[in-house]
Protein backbone atom coordinates (compact mmCIF):
# COMPACT_ATOMS: atom_id res chain seq x y z
CA UNK A 1 0.00 0.00 0.00
CA UNK A 2 1.31 3.24 -0.85
CA UNK A 3 1.93 5.69 1.50
CA UNK A 4 0.80 9.48 1.02
CA UNK A 5 1.57 12.78 2.98
CA UNK A 6 -0.70 15.52 3.02
CA UNK A 7 0.25 19.24 3.68
CA UNK A 8 -2.55 21.75 4.49
CA UNK A 9 -3.03 24.23 7.33
CA UNK A 10 -6.92 23.70 7.13
CA UNK A 11 -7.59 21.15 9.18
CA UNK A 12 -11.07 20.20 7.74
CA UNK A 13 -9.54 20.12 4.09
CA UNK A 14 -6.65 17.72 5.47
CA UNK A 15 -9.18 15.71 7.03
CA UNK A 16 -11.36 15.47 3.68
CA UNK A 17 -8.64 14.79 1.63
CA UNK A 18 -7.15 11.91 3.90
CA UNK A 19 -10.65 10.65 4.39
CA UNK A 20 -10.84 10.34 0.44
CA UNK A 21 -7.75 8.86 0.01
CA UNK A 22 -7.30 6.60 3.11
CA UNK A 23 -9.44 3.94 1.43
CA UNK A 24 -6.87 3.05 -1.24
CA UNK A 25 -3.62 4.53 0.53
CA UNK A 26 -2.18 4.72 4.31
CA UNK A 27 -2.28 8.68 4.44
CA UNK A 28 -0.12 10.94 7.01
CA UNK A 29 -1.08 14.55 7.61
CA UNK A 30 1.01 17.74 8.23
CA UNK A 31 -0.07 21.00 9.03
CA UNK A 32 2.64 23.16 7.67
CA UNK A 33 5.62 22.83 6.34
CA UNK A 34 8.36 21.91 8.93
CA UNK A 35 5.93 19.32 10.16
CA UNK A 36 5.80 17.79 6.48
CA UNK A 37 10.22 17.75 6.67
CA UNK A 38 9.49 15.97 9.91
CA UNK A 39 7.20 13.32 8.91
CA UNK A 40 9.20 12.65 5.40
CA UNK A 41 12.26 12.15 7.46
CA UNK A 42 10.83 9.73 9.98
CA UNK A 43 8.34 7.56 7.50
CA UNK A 44 8.73 6.26 3.63
CA UNK A 45 6.57 8.23 1.78
CA UNK A 46 5.49 7.27 -1.82
CA UNK A 47 3.82 10.95 -2.94
CA UNK A 48 3.11 14.58 -1.20
CA UNK A 49 0.08 16.69 -1.60
CA UNK A 50 0.29 19.81 -0.65
CA UNK A 51 -1.40 23.34 -0.14
CA UNK A 52 0.41 26.31 -2.33
CA UNK A 53 -0.45 28.94 0.48
CA UNK A 54 0.18 28.31 3.64
CA UNK A 55 1.54 30.46 6.87
CA UNK A 56 5.45 30.43 7.00
CA UNK A 57 6.80 28.69 4.33
CA UNK A 58 4.30 28.32 1.19
CA UNK A 59 3.62 24.75 -0.98
CA UNK A 60 6.58 25.69 -3.13
CA UNK A 61 9.55 26.45 -0.54
CA UNK A 62 8.42 23.01 0.64
CA UNK A 63 8.20 21.37 -2.88
CA UNK A 64 11.97 22.65 -3.28
CA UNK A 65 13.09 21.53 -0.12
CA UNK A 66 11.69 17.95 -1.14
CA UNK A 67 13.27 17.80 -4.57
CA UNK A 68 16.30 18.60 -3.20
CA UNK A 69 16.38 16.25 0.07
CA UNK A 70 13.99 13.43 -1.41
CA UNK A 71 14.87 12.98 -5.89
CA UNK A 72 11.85 11.26 -7.16
CA UNK A 73 9.34 11.81 -5.10
CA UNK A 74 6.83 12.92 -6.63
CA UNK A 75 4.90 16.30 -5.58
CA UNK A 76 0.81 17.69 -6.23
CA UNK A 77 0.59 20.88 -5.42
CA UNK A 78 -2.85 22.34 -4.58
CA UNK A 79 -4.32 25.85 -4.53
CA UNK A 80 -7.77 27.72 -4.14
CA UNK A 81 -6.12 30.76 -5.80
CA UNK A 82 -5.06 28.83 -9.32
CA UNK A 83 -3.30 30.66 -12.06
CA UNK A 84 -0.81 29.99 -15.07
CA UNK A 85 1.70 31.52 -13.51
CA UNK A 86 2.04 29.36 -10.09
CA UNK A 87 1.11 26.35 -11.77
CA UNK A 88 4.11 26.97 -14.19
CA UNK A 89 6.40 27.85 -11.36
CA UNK A 90 5.35 24.89 -9.64
CA UNK A 91 5.65 22.39 -12.73
CA UNK A 92 9.20 24.07 -13.40
CA UNK A 93 10.37 23.63 -10.22
CA UNK A 94 9.51 19.60 -10.28
CA UNK A 95 6.06 19.16 -9.20
CA UNK A 96 4.60 16.23 -11.37
CA UNK A 97 0.92 17.88 -11.00
CA UNK A 98 -1.12 21.48 -9.77
CA UNK A 99 -4.16 21.31 -9.02
CA UNK A 100 -6.78 24.01 -8.50
CA UNK A 101 -9.72 23.74 -5.19
CA UNK A 102 -12.42 22.91 -4.50
CA UNK A 103 -10.69 19.15 -6.06
CA UNK A 104 -12.72 16.93 -7.97
CA UNK A 105 -12.00 13.75 -5.89
CA UNK A 106 -12.25 11.24 -8.64
CA UNK A 107 -9.52 13.57 -10.43
CA UNK A 108 -7.43 13.76 -7.93
CA UNK A 109 -7.17 9.89 -7.49
CA UNK A 110 -6.38 9.72 -10.92
CA UNK A 111 -4.09 12.01 -10.25
CA UNK A 112 -2.31 9.89 -7.34
CA UNK A 113 -2.47 6.80 -9.27
CA UNK A 114 -0.84 7.86 -12.43
CA UNK A 115 1.93 9.53 -9.52
CA UNK A 116 2.16 6.82 -8.27
CA UNK A 117 2.54 4.57 -11.10
CA UNK A 118 5.25 6.52 -12.92
CA UNK A 119 7.49 6.41 -9.40
CA UNK A 120 7.21 2.44 -9.38
CA UNK A 121 7.93 2.44 -13.04
CA UNK A 122 11.04 4.86 -12.17
CA UNK A 123 11.68 2.38 -9.40
CA UNK A 124 11.63 -0.59 -11.05
CA UNK A 125 14.39 1.06 -14.03
CA UNK A 126 16.66 2.13 -11.37
CA UNK A 127 16.60 -1.66 -9.61
CA UNK A 128 16.77 -2.61 -13.51
CA UNK A 129 20.23 -0.32 -13.91
CA UNK A 130 21.83 -0.93 -10.69
CA UNK A 131 21.60 -4.60 -11.32
CA UNK A 132 23.04 -4.09 -14.79
CA UNK A 133 25.79 -1.81 -13.05
CA UNK A 134 26.19 -4.62 -10.64
CA UNK A 135 26.85 -7.15 -13.15
CA UNK A 136 29.28 -5.07 -14.83
CA UNK A 137 31.42 -4.53 -11.38
CA UNK A 138 31.45 -8.48 -11.02
CA UNK A 139 32.46 -8.66 -14.56
CA UNK A 140 35.82 -6.22 -14.19
CA UNK A 141 37.11 -9.00 -11.62
CA UNK A 142 38.40 -11.30 -14.25
CA UNK A 143 39.85 -14.39 -13.94
CA UNK A 144 38.77 -18.13 -14.17
CA UNK A 145 41.53 -19.72 -11.80
CA UNK A 146 39.96 -21.71 -8.96
CA UNK A 147 40.41 -18.80 -6.57
CA UNK A 148 39.00 -16.20 -8.66
CA UNK A 149 35.79 -18.00 -9.14
CA UNK A 150 35.42 -18.55 -5.17
CA UNK A 151 36.38 -14.62 -4.70
CA UNK A 152 33.48 -14.13 -7.12
CA UNK A 153 31.53 -16.64 -5.67
CA UNK A 154 31.70 -15.31 -2.58
CA UNK A 155 30.93 -11.55 -3.41
CA UNK A 156 27.47 -12.73 -5.27
CA UNK A 157 26.60 -14.53 -1.79
CA UNK A 158 27.42 -11.43 0.52
CA UNK A 159 26.57 -8.34 -1.53
CA UNK A 160 22.99 -8.19 -0.57
CA UNK A 161 23.46 -8.63 2.85
CA UNK A 162 24.54 -5.83 5.19
CA UNK A 163 27.26 -7.88 6.91
CA UNK A 164 30.38 -5.83 7.01
CA UNK A 165 33.39 -7.08 4.56
CA UNK A 166 37.28 -7.45 5.46
CA UNK A 167 39.38 -7.74 1.84
CA UNK A 168 42.65 -9.08 2.17
CA UNK A 169 45.33 -8.99 -0.36
CA UNK A 170 48.35 -7.96 -2.00
CA UNK A 171 48.82 -4.12 -2.91
CA UNK A 172 47.85 -4.17 -6.58
CA UNK A 173 45.22 -7.35 -6.39
CA UNK A 174 42.41 -5.44 -6.72
CA UNK A 175 40.65 -4.81 -3.71
CA UNK A 176 38.89 -1.82 -4.38
CA UNK A 177 36.83 -3.60 -7.38
CA UNK A 178 36.21 -6.44 -4.86
CA UNK A 179 34.91 -3.43 -2.77
CA UNK A 180 33.01 -1.84 -5.86
CA UNK A 181 31.36 -4.90 -6.93
CA UNK A 182 30.32 -5.23 -2.99
CA UNK A 183 28.27 -2.16 -3.58
CA UNK A 184 26.80 -2.29 -6.91
CA UNK A 185 25.21 -5.82 -6.28
CA UNK A 186 23.86 -4.83 -2.92
CA UNK A 187 20.43 -2.71 -2.51
CA UNK A 188 22.66 0.53 -1.75
CA UNK A 189 23.49 0.47 -5.45
CA UNK A 190 21.56 3.57 -6.06
CA UNK A 191 23.18 5.25 -2.82
CA UNK A 192 26.89 6.77 -2.48
CA UNK A 193 29.99 4.70 -2.48
CA UNK A 194 32.79 6.47 -0.86
CA UNK A 195 36.59 5.32 -0.73
CA UNK A 196 38.73 6.80 1.78
CA UNK A 197 42.38 5.35 1.33
CA UNK A 198 43.36 5.44 5.18
CA UNK A 199 47.78 5.13 4.26
CA UNK A 200 47.10 8.45 2.66
CA UNK A 201 46.12 10.65 5.90
CA UNK A 202 48.03 11.71 8.64
CA UNK A 203 45.74 10.32 11.81
CA UNK A 204 45.34 14.55 12.54
CA UNK A 205 43.65 14.64 9.49
CA UNK A 206 41.97 11.08 9.06
CA UNK A 207 39.70 11.83 12.07
CA UNK A 208 38.47 15.15 10.58
CA UNK A 209 38.07 12.64 7.26
CA UNK A 210 35.99 10.32 8.38
CA UNK A 211 33.87 11.76 11.34
CA UNK A 212 34.04 15.28 10.10
CA UNK A 213 34.14 18.73 12.02
CA UNK A 214 31.85 21.89 12.95
CA UNK A 215 33.37 25.46 12.67
CA UNK A 216 35.91 26.53 14.96
CA UNK A 217 36.98 22.61 15.94
CA UNK A 218 40.33 23.46 14.78
CA UNK A 219 43.04 26.30 13.45
CA UNK A 220 41.59 26.56 9.32
CA UNK A 221 38.44 25.01 10.17
CA UNK A 222 36.11 27.95 9.19
CA UNK A 223 32.73 25.84 8.26
CA UNK A 224 31.01 23.10 9.29
CA UNK A 225 31.99 20.02 6.86
CA UNK A 226 30.40 16.43 6.55
CA UNK A 227 32.54 13.64 7.32
CA UNK A 228 32.66 10.42 4.88
CA UNK A 229 30.76 8.83 7.28
CA UNK A 230 28.40 11.17 6.30
CA UNK A 231 28.77 11.39 2.97
CA UNK A 232 27.79 7.83 2.46
CA UNK A 233 25.26 7.51 4.42
CA UNK A 234 22.52 5.02 2.60
CA UNK A 235 25.65 3.76 0.74
CA UNK A 236 28.72 1.74 1.33
CA UNK A 237 31.99 3.40 3.46
CA UNK A 238 34.81 1.50 1.70
CA UNK A 239 38.41 2.22 4.21
CA UNK A 240 41.37 0.81 2.29
CA UNK A 241 44.95 0.16 4.19
CA UNK A 242 42.62 -0.01 7.26
CA UNK A 243 45.78 -1.63 9.40
CA UNK A 244 47.62 2.04 8.95
CA UNK A 245 44.77 3.97 11.32
CA UNK A 246 46.83 4.97 14.40
CA UNK A 247 45.02 3.15 17.66
CA UNK A 248 43.39 6.92 19.06
CA UNK A 249 41.56 6.54 15.74
CA UNK A 250 40.49 3.11 15.90
CA UNK A 251 38.86 3.68 19.26
CA UNK A 252 36.85 5.91 17.89
CA UNK A 253 35.92 3.74 14.72
CA UNK A 254 34.97 1.26 16.81
CA UNK A 255 32.52 3.06 18.87
CA UNK A 256 30.77 4.55 15.14
CA UNK A 257 30.34 0.97 14.50
CA UNK A 258 28.53 -0.01 17.88
CA UNK A 259 26.61 3.48 18.00
CA UNK A 260 26.28 3.83 13.84
CA UNK A 261 26.18 7.27 14.97
CA UNK A 262 29.50 9.63 14.64
CA UNK A 263 30.91 12.36 16.49
CA UNK A 264 32.14 15.49 14.43
CA UNK A 265 35.41 16.85 15.72
CA UNK A 266 34.43 19.99 17.69
CA UNK A 267 30.84 18.71 18.48
CA UNK A 268 29.62 16.15 21.49
CA UNK A 269 26.23 15.95 19.24
CA UNK A 270 25.82 12.40 17.86
CA UNK A 271 24.60 11.85 14.10
CA UNK A 272 23.06 8.62 13.00
CA UNK A 273 24.29 7.18 9.93
CA UNK A 274 23.39 4.57 7.65
CA UNK A 275 26.21 2.64 6.31
CA UNK A 276 27.35 -0.51 5.02
CA UNK A 277 31.37 -1.11 6.09
CA UNK A 278 34.05 -2.78 3.75
CA UNK A 279 37.20 -2.54 5.02
CA UNK A 280 40.84 -3.65 3.07
CA UNK A 281 44.23 -4.22 3.73
CA UNK A 282 47.42 -5.75 2.58
CA UNK A 283 48.72 -6.92 5.70
CA UNK A 284 48.06 -10.12 7.70
CA UNK A 285 45.57 -7.98 10.16
CA UNK A 286 45.44 -11.42 12.22
CA UNK A 287 49.14 -10.64 13.06
CA UNK A 288 49.00 -7.20 12.90
CA UNK A 289 46.61 -7.34 16.22
CA UNK A 290 48.83 -9.94 17.59
CA UNK A 291 51.46 -7.44 16.93
CA UNK A 292 49.61 -5.07 19.21
CA UNK A 293 49.15 -2.72 16.39
CA UNK A 294 45.58 -3.12 15.26
CA UNK A 295 42.93 -3.29 18.13
CA UNK A 296 40.96 -6.94 18.46
CA UNK A 297 37.61 -6.02 19.21
CA UNK A 298 37.58 -3.84 16.50
CA UNK A 299 39.15 -6.69 13.97
CA UNK A 300 36.47 -9.05 15.05
CA UNK A 301 33.63 -6.02 14.19
CA UNK A 302 35.72 -5.89 10.42
CA UNK A 303 36.09 -9.31 9.64
CA UNK A 304 32.29 -10.70 9.93
CA UNK A 305 33.09 -12.08 6.41
CA UNK A 306 36.38 -12.26 4.80
CA UNK A 307 37.60 -12.11 0.92
CA UNK A 308 41.39 -12.95 0.20
CA UNK A 309 42.74 -11.77 -2.89
CA UNK A 310 45.51 -13.80 -4.44
CA UNK A 311 48.83 -12.33 -5.94
CA UNK A 312 49.15 -12.69 -9.18
CA UNK A 313 51.69 -15.05 -9.38
CA UNK A 314 50.06 -17.63 -8.01
CA UNK A 315 47.03 -17.32 -10.67
CA UNK A 316 49.09 -16.92 -13.71
CA UNK A 317 46.63 -19.22 -15.78
CA UNK A 318 44.24 -15.96 -15.37
CA UNK A 319 47.43 -13.85 -17.54
CA UNK A 320 45.79 -14.29 -20.83
CA UNK A 321 42.20 -13.48 -19.77
CA UNK A 322 43.75 -9.79 -18.25
CA UNK A 323 46.15 -9.19 -20.97
CA UNK A 324 43.35 -9.26 -23.04
CA UNK A 325 40.23 -7.34 -21.50
CA UNK A 326 43.50 -4.72 -20.95
CA UNK A 327 44.01 -4.61 -24.36
CA UNK A 328 40.43 -4.13 -25.37
CA UNK A 329 40.17 -1.54 -22.33
CA UNK A 330 43.14 0.18 -23.87
CA UNK A 331 42.09 0.02 -27.72
CA UNK A 332 39.73 3.02 -27.66
CA UNK A 333 41.27 5.19 -24.89
CA UNK A 334 45.01 4.75 -26.81
CA UNK A 335 43.22 5.05 -30.63
CA UNK A 336 44.76 1.80 -31.22
CA UNK A 337 43.67 -1.13 -33.12
CA UNK A 338 45.85 -4.39 -31.25
CA UNK A 339 44.71 -7.33 -31.68
CA UNK A 340 45.91 -9.33 -28.99
CA UNK A 341 49.30 -10.33 -27.37
CA UNK A 342 52.06 -12.72 -29.53
CA UNK A 343 53.18 -16.10 -28.09
CA UNK A 344 56.67 -14.49 -27.36
CA UNK A 345 55.75 -11.58 -25.45
CA UNK A 346 53.01 -14.10 -23.68
CA UNK A 347 55.63 -16.05 -22.32
CA UNK A 348 57.88 -13.08 -21.17
CA UNK A 349 54.66 -12.12 -19.40
CA UNK A 350 53.94 -15.55 -17.70
CA UNK A 351 57.81 -16.13 -16.34
CA UNK A 352 57.81 -12.71 -14.58
CA UNK A 353 56.38 -12.86 -10.73
CA UNK A 354 54.68 -9.90 -10.71
CA UNK A 355 55.41 -8.29 -7.70
CA UNK A 356 52.94 -5.25 -8.21
CA UNK A 357 49.79 -7.71 -8.86
CA UNK A 358 47.29 -7.18 -11.38
CA UNK A 359 47.98 -3.30 -11.20
CA UNK A 360 51.41 -3.61 -12.42
CA UNK A 361 50.45 -5.97 -15.38
CA UNK A 362 47.89 -3.27 -16.77
CA UNK A 363 50.58 -0.87 -16.46
CA UNK A 364 52.27 -2.60 -18.52
CA UNK A 365 50.11 -3.66 -20.81
CA UNK A 366 49.33 0.09 -21.23
CA UNK A 367 52.65 0.98 -22.04
CA UNK A 368 53.46 -1.76 -24.48
CA UNK A 369 50.13 -0.49 -26.45
CA UNK A 370 51.52 3.12 -26.58
CA UNK A 371 54.85 1.84 -27.96
CA UNK A 372 53.75 -1.04 -29.64
CA UNK A 373 54.90 -1.08 -34.36
CA UNK A 374 52.58 -3.38 -35.09
CA UNK A 375 49.07 -5.32 -34.52
CA UNK A 376 50.21 -7.12 -31.80
CA UNK A 377 52.28 -7.12 -28.56
CA UNK A 378 55.73 -8.66 -29.49
CA UNK A 379 58.42 -9.96 -27.06
CA UNK A 380 60.36 -6.32 -28.09
CA UNK A 381 57.46 -4.18 -26.70
CA UNK A 382 57.36 -6.20 -23.45
CA UNK A 383 59.72 -3.87 -20.98
CA UNK A 384 63.05 -4.49 -20.67
CA UNK A 385 62.99 -5.30 -16.51
CA UNK A 386 59.56 -7.68 -17.30
CA UNK A 387 61.56 -9.49 -19.81
CA UNK A 388 64.81 -9.73 -17.32
CA UNK A 389 62.71 -10.53 -14.34
CA UNK A 390 63.44 -8.15 -12.20
CA UNK A 391 61.42 -5.28 -10.65
CA UNK A 392 60.83 -1.98 -12.22
CA UNK A 393 62.85 0.11 -9.17
CA UNK A 394 66.28 0.17 -9.56
CA UNK A 395 68.97 -0.50 -6.64
CA UNK A 396 69.44 2.89 -4.39
CA UNK A 397 72.94 3.80 -4.66
CA UNK A 398 74.95 3.93 -1.85
CA UNK A 399 74.68 7.31 -0.79
CA UNK A 400 70.88 7.33 -1.10
CA UNK A 401 70.05 4.49 0.67
CA UNK A 402 71.75 5.59 3.63
CA UNK A 403 69.55 8.85 3.41
CA UNK A 404 66.68 9.26 5.64
CA UNK A 405 63.47 7.10 4.68
CA UNK A 406 60.69 9.27 2.54
CA UNK A 407 57.24 9.33 5.20
CA UNK A 408 55.06 6.79 4.08
CA UNK A 409 52.45 9.88 3.26
CA UNK A 410 55.07 11.15 0.81
CA UNK A 411 55.74 8.03 -0.66
CA UNK A 412 52.01 7.68 -1.78
CA UNK A 413 51.47 10.71 -3.09
CA UNK A 414 54.27 10.11 -5.25
CA UNK A 415 53.16 6.86 -6.60
CA UNK A 416 49.63 8.34 -7.20
CA UNK A 417 51.23 11.40 -9.37
CA UNK A 418 53.73 8.78 -11.27
CA UNK A 419 50.54 6.24 -11.73
CA UNK A 420 47.79 9.58 -12.92
CA UNK A 421 50.80 10.79 -14.86
CA UNK A 422 50.81 13.93 -12.86
CA UNK A 423 47.17 14.61 -13.03
CA UNK A 424 46.60 16.07 -9.57
CA UNK A 425 42.75 15.91 -9.48
CA UNK A 426 42.88 11.95 -10.78
CA UNK A 427 45.51 11.66 -8.09
CA UNK A 428 43.70 13.13 -5.11
CA UNK A 429 40.79 10.98 -6.10
CA UNK A 430 42.92 8.13 -6.33
CA UNK A 431 44.23 8.78 -2.37
CA UNK A 432 40.14 9.87 -0.96
CA UNK A 433 41.53 13.09 -0.22
CA UNK A 434 40.44 16.80 -1.36
CA UNK A 435 42.20 18.33 -3.90
CA UNK A 436 43.53 21.13 -1.53
CA UNK A 437 44.68 18.73 0.82
CA UNK A 438 46.82 17.21 -1.59
CA UNK A 439 48.74 20.25 -2.63
CA UNK A 440 49.42 21.32 0.76
CA UNK A 441 51.04 17.82 1.32
CA UNK A 442 52.61 18.57 -2.33
CA UNK A 443 54.01 21.75 -0.71
CA UNK A 444 54.98 20.09 2.59
CA UNK A 445 57.29 17.28 0.95
CA UNK A 446 58.23 19.27 -2.33
CA UNK A 447 56.91 16.88 -4.47
CA UNK A 448 56.11 19.91 -6.57
CA UNK A 449 57.91 18.26 -9.75
CA UNK A 450 56.87 14.75 -8.89
CA UNK A 451 55.26 13.06 -12.29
Amino acid sequence: MSKILIVDDDKATREGLALALGRDHAVLTAADAEAALRALTDNAVDLVLTDLRMPGRDGLSLLRDIIASHPGLPVILLSAYGSVESAVEAMRDGAVDFLTKPVNLDHLELVVRRALRQKNLERQNARLRAQLAGRSALDRIIGSSEAMLAVRERIEQVAPTPATVLIQGPSGTGKELVARALHALSPRADKPFVAVHCAALAPSLLESELFGHVKGAFTGATEDRKGRFEIADGGTLFLDEISEIDLATQVKLLRVLETRTVEPVGSATPVPVDIRLVAATNRDLRAWVEAGKFREDLYFRLNVVDINLPPLRERQGDLPLLCDAFVREFNPQLGRGILGVAPDAMAALAAYPWPGNVRELRNAIERMMVLAHSDHLTLEDVPRNIREGRAATAAPAPEAAAAPAEPEEATLIRRALFETHGNRTAAAKRLGIPLRTLYRRIKTYGLEAAK
